[in-house]
């Protein structure tokens, strides 16, 4: 298959979320591979060591995603520095952890604001740039659990869903300029999501007999290493007519299969009562 690139041409990213966990890992290989990498983070401390291992093709860049107008501004820079941009990866984001009925309205809008909207303002930003250029590639990283809710955790699956719906929308608006957008849907992985990334919940008493079955359910395993799923991002950059949307993981394609398979059922065991009405 042949790619849309020259294999020999050295490839810019723009990767949000790169300072720990899959973002990280994907800036490594991304360097690993010979390309250069804007890596965007609101603590870019973490990246020092990597700058000093690679200082001419790694750019540290601090932002917050959920600031449109530093989005925006950040993304001039990026292209100003390395010529254009070719890979943008969003992958900035975090976990709200809580029940629907405890989460405070500020910690809802302040969830969005970063995995959704962030998302939204990067891909914003950089449609113009790589639409002149007639060529680029979105990456948003979503999860492999965005098709349907789960308990405790229902607003990060909104988010990712809704980053999912706006992602196809946008695949659609703008592959005609030479711009592929995937849905890359992440199984789970050791990135310290539900650690450092998560904000918690006033945890209300009603529920703890579900947090508990929730916990037995999901046990210790954090998950295998991140820098296992950076090969698939790689080889997803380099196909010149990539998918809408992928899972990664082979656990977590199995589950997502399953997921299908029984929403299917139910709208089946249903389907008499759908029928009832026009349209």
């Amino acid at each position: 298959m042949k790619e849309w690139f020259s294999l020999s041409d050295t490839r810019n990213w723009f990767i949000t979320g790169a300072s720990r966990g899959l973002g990280r890992a994907f800036a490594e290989a991304a360097l690993s591979a010979g390309d250069r990498v804007v890596a965007a983070a609101r603590d870019v401390e973490p990246l020092a060591e990597l700058s000093e291992k690679y200082p001419d093709d790694l750019l540290p860049m601090p932002l917050d995603v959920s600031d449109r107008r530093a989005v925006f501004e950040a993304v001039e820079r990026a292209a100003a520095a390395f010529g254009r941009l070719d890979v943008v990866v969003n992958n900035a984001g975090g976990l709200l952890y809580g029940m629907v009925e405890e989460a405070t309205e500020q910690q809802v809008r302040d969830h969005f604001d970063v995995n959704f909207f962030g998302a939204v303002w990067v891909s914003q930003a950089v449609i113009p740039l790589l639409r002149a250029q007639g060529s680029g590639r979105v990456l948003q990283i979503t999860s492999m659990g965005s098709g349907g809710g789960m308990a405790s955790v229902g607003f990060y699956g909104a988010g990712k869903a809704a980053l999912d719906s706006f992602s196809e929308a946008m695949a659609m608006e703008v592959e005609r300029f030479g711009v592929k957008v995937t849905s890359v849907q992440m199984g789970g992985y050791a990135t310290g999501l539900f650690t450092a990334g998560t904000t918690a919940t006033a945890p209300d008493p009603a529920y703890e007999a579900l947090r508990a079955e929730l916990a037995e359910m999901w046990g210790d395993d954090a998950g295998p290493d991140p820098s296992t799923a950076a090969p698939v991002i790689m080889k997803l950059a380099e196909l010149p007519d990539p998918p809408r949307r992928l899972v990664v993981g082979g656990n977590s394609f199995d589950l997502v299969q399953e997921m299908h398979r029984a929403r299917g059922e139910q709208y089946r065991a249903w389907e008499s009562l759908s029928r009832l009405a026009p349209g």
